[in-house]
């Protein structure tokens, strides 16, 4: 009788799961609607304005309550200023394919006014996929470098804020008025296979800057520039840096920070696998001296090749651009930075500069398997070292006279 009343039993659940098996089979994945930016007129010529077509193409996606592929196909699109609003979005995903080459108009005065040339504001679960962000900013250099005092700031060329879950996949900027990359207040973010060039003469063209924002990842990517490859300004947190070949260019900066006083620090960084070359620093913080109550903890820089690096290791309190200067110690507190398996060639004979804060010394330090040597040949490489503390083991060149050796720092 147990054996009768189990098989009624199990000819009900049997009906049940094959009824979940069939209904799972009928059931559809979500449509992703295409949309393509020259369905709303945008032109591939490189001389008709197609500003309004490709926020035409926006305002479809964005109202769309399925995931939504904008497409640029081949070909030079010109562009004004673009701002993708996301505040009205479904916030179902919207992903740019760009297979052509988007421009700024010649006349660097045009989208220089607003301070970015395309910005995304308070979005949600966009990716961008290739494609080339040329700005056309070589113009604005040379009115820079010459002198003139009536040159405008420059535009950033890409800006996502307020934003969040947002990916850049294989993209490519050239020639930015300013920043080229520029991820504000916005909470996981993925950056990989990017190319960013500039000339080296070029003021203030940073590749990727990073500010006020949390969860930032950024690999596989190829940076050259007139200032620094990436730079880590206040606010952020938890970023990772991984398979980056800089130069040329001013190096990976944290900071500058402590500019004004109650400004937020900067913590939980990781630099990995990156190849700097003949750049002006390589791994570098830099803070204002002034009074600040920002800090700088829990950083890692390690696997790191320099070639010909100007500033292989620095670490500087002292910076400004102001004139005069304040001539303040820094407040800025600086702890917790590991230094791990970094090798190469210093082009000055200062291959590690530790200047820290007199009020504030920088604490932990901590270098293992560092070996710099000078590039000239018959000449070594030193370190210099003021109000630092921490450890090193006794595979670290240049000797820094500053950090203690420990043999168990193996």
């Amino acid at each position: 009788m147990i054996h009768k009343t189990s098989g009624l039993l199990l000819l009900p659940l049997t009906l049940i799961f094959l009824d979940f098996i069939l209904i799972s089979s009928l059931a559809k994945p979500t449509p992703i609607t295409s949309l393509s930016v020259l369905t709303y007129g945008a032109k591939p010529d490189g001389s008709k304005d197609s500003t309004k077509a490709f926020l035409a193409a926006w305002q479809v996606a964005c109202a769309s309550p399925n995931p939504t592929t904008i497409i640029v196909p081949k070909g030079r699109f010109l562009v004004g200023n673009l701002v993708f609003q996301g505040t009205k979005c479904t916030n179902a995903p919207i992903s740019f394919r760009i297979a052509g080459s988007i421009i700024a108009p010649e006349d660097y005065k045009i989208i220089a006014s607003s301070l970015q040339w395309i910005m995304f504001d308070g979005v949600t679960n966009v990716s961008i996929y290739g494609g080339v962000l040329d700005a056309q900013g070589s113009s604005l250099w040379k009115c820079k470098n010459s002198g003139g005092k009536k040159c405008p700031t420059g535009a950033k060329t890409l800006l996502f804020t307020d934003s969040n879950n947002i990916r850049i996949n294989g993209l490519t900027s050239i020639n930015s008025q300013k920043f080229h990359i520029v991820i504000d207040q916005s909470n996981n973010v993925k950056i990989n296979g990017v190319k960013v060039s500039a000339d080296g003469n070029s003021p203030n063209t940073d590749g990727i800057h990073i500010g006020n924002s949390h969860s930032v990842n950024i690999t596989n990517s190829r940076i050259g520039t007139g200032d620094d490859c990436i730079s880590i300004g206040p606010g952020s947190t938890y970023v990772s840096i991984q398979g980056i070949q800089c130069g040329p260019g001013h190096g990976i900066s944290i900071g500058s920070l402590g500019r004004s006083e109650d400004e937020q620090g900067v913590e939980n960084v990781i630099v990995s696998n990156v190849d700097f070359m003949s750049t002006d620093n390589g791994v570098r913080i830099k803070t204002w001296g002034k009074d600040s109550k920002s800090f700088v903890r829990n950083i890692v820089f390690q696997h790191i090749k320099m070639k010909m690096v100007k500033n292989p290791i620095i670490i500087n309190q002292h910076y400004c651009l102001d004139k005069p200067c304040p001539k303040k110690e820094s407040g800025v507190e600086i702890s917790n930075v590991r230094y791990e398996d970094i090798q190469g060639t210093s082009k000055t004979e200062v291959a590690v500069m530790l200047d820290c804060s007199k009020e504030k010394p920088c604490t932990d330090i901590v270098m293992r398997n560092v070996n710099l040597v000078l590039q000239m040949v018959n000449g070594s490489a030193q370190a210099s070292c003021n109000n630092a503390n921490g450890l090193a083991n006794d595979v670290v060149v240049p000797f820094t006279p500053c950090l203690k050796r420990d043999m168990l720092l193996i």
